[in-house]
């Protein structure tokens, strides 16, 4: 989805704002958070990560060391077992 010109729809959903009220309570973490907290946490360090994502192959790398992190290894052998397969 990074990779679509800005003025796409889905481009758009990706990077607005709402608007109106939210609700009480602590404010509710967005898909966008959750990658920038990946890339700090593998020490991807500085940068947009939409920028990143217009290469392939360090997106790629990026994804591949996140996931080494969140999945245990025995599923990551099944997970690649499945896609050769």
């Amino acid at each position: 989805m990074a990779h679509m010109g800005e003025g796409r729809g889905v481009h758009r959903v990706l990077v607005g704002k709402l608007e109106g009220r939210r609700p009480l309570g602590r404010q509710r973490r967005r898909w966008e958070d959750n990658i920038k907290m990946d890339i700090q946490e593998v020490g991807g360090g500085c940068g947009d990560w939409m920028e990143l994502a217009q290469d392939r192959d360090r997106w790629q790398a990026l994804v591949s060391m996140v996931m080494n992190l969140r999945v245990p290894k025995n599923a990551r052998n099944f997970l690649t077992s499945c896609r050769t397969s």
